[in-house]
């Protein structure tokens, strides 16, 4: 199953690098890969440089981004008990949503190219800082305080971003509103390693601790008594989930349900158990960002629709099916 998915996940980072303005056909598109990569000697020709320099780092973002959010979802779902968390749940996005802003409308790019990303980053640890410190303060990890925590703190932050989008200059509402959606705009070579660091935080340490995670399956008490240190794991987790979204966060602004219905789809595909669950997730979520953000290119062409568009349309008609299958199992 493994192998087939890596194959559809092939062929659709294939189809997202020759698909553009301009298609371009597959064989220019493996000259340009193989150029860039030195693997092949020559020069590049500006046709060779939009592939390499544009189009496959975008393609490779999606499928790197789209994976830690499907692994995060599996992550925060597993350790609330809750089949409707995602980042956004918690804070963690909107956070970061107000560090961009705060930048666009006030600061400006002081840090040059990096300016942006590492105020998103800033924000969305801040946002979850204050989420761990909440339920600190009230000595308990109970899946329903964090999950109230993480609601507070999302309402507070949309707040402040709305506040700043407000106050801000009219001019910067495009590039705000654009970003805030969700897009692929800023990848670069130069950030990929940033993305590939967030993925291979929590895709490793999720499966370090894939076992703990599926003794938390059959409830705390359980977990408990089987030596998993329920309260330290939830909070480690939460911690790591943050770090991981504010990375993704940073660079490809707010792409909202990918975290949400991956897990749902991974566990109809490997199962509950997390040894196989983890890399299916990953799996499933490259796919998907990948594949929405092909359709992000389609639906308007020649114009580029934000691509939390297109992840936020599938995620709601997801939820609405969940919604009537578990009706139907209750009957």
């Amino acid at each position: 199953m493994h192998i087939l998915g890596a194959v559809l996940l092939a062929a659709l980072l294939l189809l997202s690098t020759a698909y553009g303005t301009t298609s371009i056909p597959a064989a220019d598109v493996l000259r340009a890969v193989f150029l860039g990569t030195g693997i092949v000697e020559g020069d590049m020709s500006p046709l060779h440089r939009i592939v390499f320099d544009l189009r496959l780092p975008r393609a490779l973002f999606a499928a790197v981004i789209g994976a830690g959010l499907g692994v995060v979802g599996v992550v925060l779902q597993t350790t609330t008990r809750n089949d409707l968390a995602d980042p956004f749940l918690f804070g963690l996005s909107s956070g970061a949503a107000a560090g961009a802003v705060f930048v666009i409308t006030v600061t400006g790019d002081v840090l040059g190219f990096w300016t942006l990303p590492l105020a998103a980053f800033s924000g969305g640890l801040i946002a979850s800082g204050i989420v761990l410190g909440l339920v600190h303060s009230l000595r308990t990890s109970a899946p329903e305080k964090l999950i109230l925590a993480g609601l507070a703190v999302s309402f507070l932050f949309a707040a402040i971003t709305n506040y700043l989008v407000f106050a801000g200059d009219s001019r910067a509402a495009h590039s705000i509103v654009f970003w805030m959606l969700g897009g692929l705009g800023l990848a670069r070579w130069e950030t990929f390693p940033l993305v590939c660091a967030g993925l291979l935080l929590i895709l490793c340490y999720a499966m370090y601790r894939g076992r703990w995670l599926d003794a938390l399956l059959t409830g705390d008490l359980t977990a408990s008594t089987l030596g998993v240190p329920v309260q330290r794991l939830r909070f480690a987790m939460f911690f790591t989930a943050a770090l991981a979204t504010a990375v993704f966060v940073s660079v490809a602004g707010v792409i909202g349900f990918v975290g949400l219905m991956v897990p749902h789809i991974a566990r109809g595909i490997a199962g509950p158990m997390h040894r196989h669950l983890i890399p299916t997730a990953a799996l499933v979520g490259a796919a998907l960002l990948t594949g929405s953000d092909i359709l992000s290119r389609l639906l308007l062409a020649p114009q580029e629709l934000p691509v939390g568009i297109v992840t936020t349309s599938l995620g709601s008609v997801f939820v609405f099916l969940l919604l009537y299958r578990t009706a139907g199992r209750r009957k």
